[in-house]
């Protein structure tokens, strides 16, 4: 109950208000706790002020004191009291009556100390704080014995930023943030607040109009066309994957098997022509690649983007997994759940570019920020977009710290860099004059350089066993080396000139292939230089480049053939293997990302049968240690006969660590061999491990009944020999049977 004493004191203070005052009630004080809160006043005592636009009286509330009115300056919002005791404690709260009568306690926003100590703000400005997810952006925290939501962000050319939102109807002015000096970092503690508050940050540049801005540290957003960030929790999932991660570093490692199946999420598979969500893609997904055999699922970006036509290639929240689908623990339960049925997880990650949105990223505070301030730098035309500015520490430091967040809360497995090649070079997609060279005059992106040699390091330094991969088109040596050996440090780099000079091959007609066989045998030139994915991925099977099948020359029975022959070459040539969702079925739509993969179609044959097939290789390719244990190493790969190009035959033993051999021929023809003669290491009999001519998988059943015997006869180099059928358009897979 108010007292009356203080209903009695109504009276309009008289205070004269400086050009600090002014300020706040402007938007463009960088310094509202010189204003605002509690202060010494010249006559004794303290005086507390606040700024409450929407409220109509209040009342200061101290513990074992009356409550006291406080007075409204004349002709603003300000509210003020002087309480003259010499004793007053800090630790007072407001009784606000706002102007449609509601009455409610609340604490001075004003009245606390700042949140980040001197080494975080030095870290920070030196760009080595990469754990700084942990303090920059909203966090759920009590502070100085307070629950609430602490608040900070960088952007060191505004005149001020301010803290917008539901909890203050959006006003600018209600929650101005506090400035840290020389390190461009604004927080604020609000009290009270919790998780699920949505929020931005309003921002006054030294010129030009107020601008809001996505939190860029935001673990959480609203799901497009909205575009305000959300206050997360992380703390509250409590996780599972414990054994999986226990015994990463030895399932990652180059000597196991890797059959990654890239998927984007939304299209995946839909229900009612909506995409399914996290936890229900965590069951039908898991499930799956089980069933088929795959290791690991790649996603295409989930890091949250507000435009679904750039697939999540351009990030607005390099902390926040798109809301399309879910929360940040629905995510956490896919990973987690994944997992546990002991499939691996990579996240496509995009450190090249970012969109220019005005909520996000792109001249955050008035200033190119986080983009190169030189157009010839900092601009991709291609793709409308900006390119971060990697030689500044906070720049460099947010993108680290984004690489190594989604490692350290969300458990993923490994990242999967994209254009790569545009980050090296300075004249990627640039005509002359259009481009500025290096200190040294070259082409090669010195800063972006650097950034990725860092990152390949902490990432290994940190989470030993996770992997790195780099899309990388160009013949940029020694991509997936050490960097202690002047490598960049991938893991691994996707092959894009093997997948390139395979789906040329298999474009032509067979009649003409024997003139083109070196587009086959040339990737094993180079097959060792670098750690290689081979990829069949997502970009092939869009903007008019046509489906899997439809890429293949001949009617419908060949083309299945063809791509029957195409995968089995990839399952036995070195390297780890990728495949696009809906490709393992040989889906005839081009993949479109607004509706659901072709599920229907892979009911029936021959859709079916190529299924079939690949979860047959997947199994084949996991259980048999000569096809991956020594994919990066010559010493896994002999070539039997490169030299067949009439007939468009090819012949190579693939060797595991300890001896284990199997041999592999592939028949790029529709012509059918029945007495072919092959060189083999050993005599004895041989297990056909694979035919993808056998019925079941939509072919003629053409082969060997299972078993071929070898004799000791050379042949082709080799001291052994035997006698097949070779099935048209076909792979054979043979492994010697122990004596």
């Amino acid at each position: 109950m108010l007292q009356r004493s203080s209903r009695n004191r109504m009276k309009k203070s008289a205070v004269k208000i400086d050009d600090a005052a002014h300020a706040i009630m402007e938007t463009r004080s960088h310094d509202p706790f010189a204003w605002l809160g509690c202060h010494e006043h010249p006559e004794g005592g303290v005086v507390i002020r606040a700024f409450k636009p929407r409220f109509e009286q209040m009342w200061l509330l101290r513990e074992g004191e009356k409550e006291e009115r406080m007075s409204r300056v004349e002709g603003t919002d300000f509210f003020e009291i002087h309480c003259k005791k010499r004793d007053f404690k800090h630790n007072y709260q407001f009784l606000v009556v706002d102007k449609q009568g509601h009455r409610w306690q609340e604490e001075d926003v004003y009245r606390f100390s700042p949140m980040l100590g001197e080494v975080d703000l030095h870290l920070i400005g030196e760009g080595n704080h990469f754990e700084k997810y942990n303090i920059l952006g909203a966090h759920v925290r009590k502070h100085e014995g307070v629950q609430g939501v602490g608040f900070s962000v960088w952007a060191p050319s505004a005149q001020a930023v301010a803290v917008i939102g539901n909890f203050n109807h959006w006003d600018g002015r209600e929650h101005p943030m506090r400035s840290r000096g020389s390190s461009g970092i604004w927080e604020l503690f609000i009290p009270a607040l919790g998780e699920g508050e949505v929020y931005k940050y309003k921002i006054r540049p030294s010129s030009g109009e107020l601008l809001e801005k996505t939190d860029p540290y935001a673990q959480q957003m609203e799901i497009r066309p909205n575009t305000a960030s959300v206050v997360h929790n992380p703390h509250h999932y409590l996780w599972n994957d414990s054994k999986w991660l226990s015994h990463r570093s030895e399932k990652q490692r180059l000597d196991q098997p890797m059959s990654i199946y890239e998927v984007q999420l939304g299209s995946w598979k839909q229900a009612d022509g909506n995409p399914l969500n996290y936890r229900q893609l965590a069951h039908q997904l898991a499930e799956y690649c089980q069933w088929m055999g795959y290791t690991h699922i790649e996603l295409m970006p989930v890091t949250e983007y507000p435009f679904d036509g750039s697939w999540g290639y351009q990030v607005v929240g390099y902390f926040a997994p798109t809301s399309r689908y879910g929360s940040p623990d629905d995510f956490r339960y896919f990973v987690d759940y994944c997992h546990q049925h002991n499939i691996g997880v990579y996240l496509d990650w995009v450190p090249a570019h970012f969109p220019k949105d005005s909520h996000g990223l792109a001249r955050f505070d008035g200033t190119p920020l986080y983009e190169h301030e030189n157009p010839q730098l900092g601009e991709h035309k291609d793709w409308g977009t900006y390119i971060f500015n990697f030689g500044r520490n906070e720049v460099r430091n947010f993108l680290l710290a984004s690489a190594l967040f989604w490692l350290d809360k969300y458990h993923i497995d490994g990242l999967r860099v994209d254009a790569v090649s545009s980050m090296l070079y300075l004249d990627y997609s640039r005509k002359a004059g259009e481009w500025a060279p290096n200190k040294y005059g070259g082409r090669e992106n010195l800063d972006a350089i650097e950034f990725l040699k860092q990152f390949n390091h902490l990432v290994h330094e940190r989470y030993p066993g996770a992997v790195t991969m780099a899309e990388e088109s160009t013949s940029w040596p020694m991509v997936s080396h050490p960097t202690d050996q002047n490598g960049l440090g991938f893991t691994m780099k996707w092959n894009m000139g093997w997948m390139n000079d395979t789906l040329t091959y298999f474009g032509h007609d067979p009649i003409h292939r024997s003139y083109h066989h070196h587009e086959l045998t040339f990737s094993m030139v180079y097959a060792f230089t670098e750690n290689f994915i081979l990829p069949f991925s997502h970009d092939e099977v869009v903007h008019g480049k046509g489906s899997m099948p439809k890429k293949m020359p001949g009617d419908d029975w060949q083309k299945f053939a063809n791509l029957r022959l195409l995968y089995a070459y990839m399952y036995t040539h070195p390297g780890k293997k990728l495949l696009f969702m809906g490709s393992e079925f040989g889906q005839w739509p081009e993949w479109n990302h607004d509706s659901s993969i072709s599920w229907d179609q892979s009911n029936f044959m021959p859709h079916r049968g190529l299924q079939l097939m690949v979860k047959d290789l997947n199994h084949i390719y996991r259980s048999t240690p000569a096809l991956y244990e020594v994919d990066f190493d010559s010493h896994g790969f002999q070539w039997i006969d490169c030299n067949d190009a009439n007939q468009s035959i090819l012949s190579f033993i693939r060797r595991d660590a300890h001896g284990g051999v199997v041999v592999i021929v592939l028949n790029f023809t529709p012509v059918p061999h029945h007495h072919y003669k092959l060189g083999v290491p050993f005599s004895g009999k041989y297990r056909e491990l694979m035919n993808t001519d056998a019925t079941t998988y939509g072919g003629a059943n053409l082969g060997n009944q299972g078993r071929v015997c070898a004799v000791d006869e050379n042949w082709m180099g080799q001291n052994h020999s035997m006698e097949i059928v070779l099935p048209p358009l076909s792979c054979l897979i043979f492994q010697p049977e122990p004596n």
